[in-house]
């Protein structure tokens, strides 16, 4: 089925998503993406749907034809203050606040978000399947904390973050029962204040 380019004819839609929730280290990355209305790529879907080849390749197609794009993260110490929902949304609002148009409209993957700067938004249940602009959020967010993680593999090879990248796969969780965890691992979830260090840009047009 191919994917839809809007889901509101009128409003400039900006496809939100996230990568890294369910894992055990390292940050959650967001990104946001606004398409032109006719972008089309036959190969464009959920990043978790393409194989790893083909999902670099669709991060250049996207960055030389979006409208604007950015892409955002939160550290696993503020995923531990805030909780790994609210780390996601703030991942999000982060990419959001660094498009260089701003948006009418916003769709976000899955079920939960907040409203960002009084900007009406929809949640899109498997959405990264569905909008083009949400499978193009989807594809930025995670290759670039792929990208991540295989430099944090360079530091600590025994878990082989390059290969599961975080996710609490056999051999992390077994490597963790030899090794111990490390200093990029979430432990606790509190909650925080607004301005805080860890909050980070990293990607933009």
């Amino acid at each position: 089925m191919a994917l839809k380019s809007f889901l509101k004819r009128t409003e400039t839609e900006a496809g939100c998503d996230e990568a890294g929730r369910g894992c055990l280290a390292g940050p959650v990355f967001a990104a946001a993406v606004i398409l032109p209305r006719d972008f089309f790529h036959p190969l464009l879907n959920d990043s978790k749907q393409i194989v790893e080849e083909d999902r670099y390749y669709l991060r250049e197609v996207i960055q030389e034809h979006a409208l604007t794009w950015a892409v955002s993260f939160v550290t696993h110490e503020m995923i531990d203050r805030i909780n790994i929902l609210n780390a996601s949304i703030l991942a999000m609002h982060q990419a959001l606040g660094e498009l260089a148009q701003r948006p009418s409209f916003i769709l976000v993957d899955g079920n939960r978000f907040k409203r960002y700067r009084r900007i009406p938004h929809q949640c899109i249940i498997k959405g990264d399947e569905k909008f083009a602009s949400i499978a193009a959020a989807s594809i930025l967010a995670k290759t670039y904390r792929d990208d991540f993680m295989k430099q944090l593999h360079e530091q600590f090879p025994w878990y082989n973050w390059k290969q599961n990248k975080g996710y609490p796969t056999e051999e992390h969780r077994l490597s963790i029962e030899k090794y111990g965890v490390c200093s990029y691992h979430r432990l606790t979830f509190h909650m925080f204040g607004d301005d805080d260090p860890n909050q980070m840009v990293l990607f933009k047009d």
